[in-house]
């Protein structure tokens, strides 16, 4: 039977979270009377984790390990969790818990209960949302991050790097996907906004882990939101780089002008240069922005492409499941 709801949580050396995790999702899900399955992602631990998974899968046919040797970043465990996902409605958390297992069970609500909205973000930084004894480091480059990350967006998502996150099943296997680290939060979170999908927040509350270490990578994660915030959106950055350079190169004539009407203006002056310099700078960052725009609608074409190539091959492997029975 299809289980209604799907939970996906990638681990890497979570010997000391899963049982307890697993067990806080059974009790949740199981108050709300769902059919479930439970996806640990064993992404190439080197302690017991996987051992770990393993005696609770024997126990309990809900929980459905993913498990392979080599770390691949936590895309990569995402992506194999969403791809032996069956539930109708999909969720993921973290292994340590720092979203609530409640939270699972909230953002499905909110999507069971509005026909129009696919995709909720758990958001710790939107109003209503709160931290709990997160590092003052952490909760900065978070916070500093998603601020960058929202212009970005438009100034509409607050949160966009956590994976506290639930979907429509049908809509997340629609997005073709190829990131294999944390970037891949960003990576669905545009596609599913360039194929016109409805995302929504929900406040939620990050807590500190408490038990294993932290997967934290600053570095990485202020190097990944800086490159995908440019890349978001490369139209407002050339046009504003161009616009600033053209209005230097006017003021700049004007102030040669008035040299000029006073009798005191040499050609050879290096302003005069300067001015030009700033012209044509200006002009070809204006026409990179144009491009840009360009770009981003063939961009958007190839993602709506692959979203309907996507659901052509699960029609196509539905019907011939369907012809087998």
């Amino acid at each position: 039977m299809t289980p209604l709801v799907s939970i996906v949580i990638p681990m890497h050396n979570e010997e000391e979270n899963a049982s307890r995790t697993l067990a806080a999702l059974d009790e949740v899900l199981s108050a709300e009377g769902w059919t479930y399955e439970l996806i640990p992602v064993n992404d190439g631990s080197t302690d017991a984790t996987h051992d770990v998974l393993m005696r609770l899968a024997a126990a309990d046919p809900r929980i459905r390990p993913v498990s392979y040797r080599v770390n691949r970043g936590r895309g990569y465990a995402l992506r194999q969790g969403f791809n032996a996902a069956t539930g109708t409605y999909l969720s993921s958390l973290d292994a340590d818990l720092s979203y609530s297992a409640d939270h699972a069970v909230r953002m499905v609500r909110i999507i069971m209960d509005d026909p129009e909205v696919d995709v909720v973000l758990g958001s710790q930084w939107m109003p209503g949302g709160k931290i709990v004894n997160v590092p003052f480091m952490r909760a900065f480059l978070s916070r500093g991050g998603n601020v960058i990350l929202r212009w970005a967006y438009g100034g509409r998502i607050h949160t966009s790097t956590s994976v506290c996150r639930a979907y429509r099943t049908e809509v997340l296997k629609s997005i073709d996907l190829q990131s294999d680290d944390k970037e891949i939060h960003l990576e669905i979170l545009s596609k599913a906004l360039t194929l016109g999908y409805t995302v929504v927040e929900m406040p939620a509350t990050l807590a500190a882990r408490t038990k294993g270490s932290s997967k934290f990578r600053p570095r990485r994660t202020i190097e990944s939101h800086l490159i995908f915030s440019v890349l978001q959106r490369p139209v407002w950055l050339y046009a504003m780089f161009g616009l600033v350079l053209v209005l230097a190169s006017i003021a700049l004539a004007v102030y040669l002008f008035i040299v000029f009407l006073q009798g005191n203006l040499n050609p050879e002056r290096p302003l005069m240069t300067l001015m030009v310099l700033l012209f044509l700078g200006g002009a070809i960052a204006l026409s990179f922005a144009m491009v840009a725009m360009q770009l981003l609608e063939i961009r958007g074409s190839v993602y709506r492409l692959h979203a309907e190539v996507r659901r052509l091959r699960r029609d196509a492997r539905a019907s011939v499941e369907d012809g087998g029975d």
